[in-house]
């Protein structure tokens, strides 16, 4: 086998190697795409520990078997023996996905892992240290499940943020495979607990719809339940506006009555935006203050005639 010297320091190997990688296939896990550098951001959370192991992995799978990488963390994709240019091409690849591995996971562990060289090593060693399920991460996800509710919030918002929690919680137990009755009893159970789970936290403006889900013959499933909540969440906001529409009329029309009424009685009302300059007075400018321009008729018969006092009057 030829030495990495010997390929690196002769013109002819050199650009048989660059050809050589230049061919690999796109469909080639080996293959490296010009996007492929050891920046890219390939997922958007980082693995803490047992807590969240499976979260992390199953996104950071996904991100590989988009990258065709899967196979440098599962074993399957063999360094070369026989082509060193192919095998440098590995160790690249290698070097990329262990990167990336090391990019995604707190300090703490990072600082145990900085050291490592083969990606399926350090992939088996996360799987067997944090792969395992924690009671108290269990217990307190389960609780905050059952402790959650709407709060005012959208049904759908709700609705998504209980899904993605039971999805965790199903993610964290991994119960596994039975036979198919056994499944099937199983499988109805637990949507039976997410119904409820799910019934139990929406508004208490729902109560009559609960109430009609809960007494029917056979029960819906969560989404059924889901759907036709979301259907009367759409009812009662559309019923608000058309109150809210009509009281707004309402109150538009008794104020028109009321101007009118007052007009009828040949009273006029003070304009709020004046003030008079020489009282210090709302409703009136300094030209049309009484105290200058003089009381009218009909305010000094009210007054019973008593010119001689000063009245100030929001006109």
């Amino acid at each position: 086998m030829p030495g990495e010297d010997s390929v690196i320091t002769t013109d002819n190997m050199t650009c048989t190697s660059a050809t050589l990688v230049s061919k690999i296939d796109a469909g080639d896990p080996l293959f490296l795409h010009p996007s492929d550098s050891a920046n890219l951001t390939i997922v958007i959370v980082k693995l803490k520990g047992s807590e969240n192991y499976r979260i992390w992995s199953n996104a950071m799978y996904l991100a590989l078997q988009v990258k065709n990488k899967i196979g440098f963390v599962d074993g399957t994709c063999l360094r070369s023996t026989s082509d060193e240019v192919l095998g440098r091409q590995w160790d690249r690849c290698n070097s990329i996905v262990l990167t990336w591995i090391l990019n995604f996971v707190f300090e703490e562990l990072y600082l145990g892992l900085v050291y490592s060289r083969i990606a399926p090593d350090v992939w088996k060693d996360l799987k067997k240290t944090y792969d395992k399920i924690d009671g108290s991460v269990v217990f307190n996800l389960y609780q905050k499940i059952n402790y959650f509710s709407q709060n005012g919030m959208p049904v759908s918002k709700y609705y998504h943020k209980l899904n993605c929690m039971w999805k965790q919680l199903d993610r964290l137990l991994a119960l596994p495979v039975c036979s198919y009755d056994a499944s099937k009893q199983f499988n109805d159970f637990n949507h039976l607990i997410k119904l409820m789970q799910f019934l139990m936290g929406v508004d208490s403006s729902y109560q009559s719809v609960r109430t009609n889900l809960l007494t029917r013959e056979t029960l819906p499933s969560v989404k059924d339940a889901f759907s036709i909540i979301s259907r009367e969440e759409s009812h009662l906001h559309s019923k608000n506006i058309f109150y809210k529409t009509l009281n707004n009329v309402v109150g538009f029309a008794t104020k028109t009555n009321q101007i009118i009424d007052t007009k009828k009685k040949g009273v006029r009302i003070p304009n709020p935006n004046l003030k008079c300059s020489h009282c210090n007075k709302t409703g009136h400018t300094i030209e049309k203050c009484f105290e200058l321009v003089g009381y009218p008729s009909w305010m000094k018969s009210k007054l019973g005639g008593n010119k001689g006092n000063k009245v100030s009057i929001n006109v």
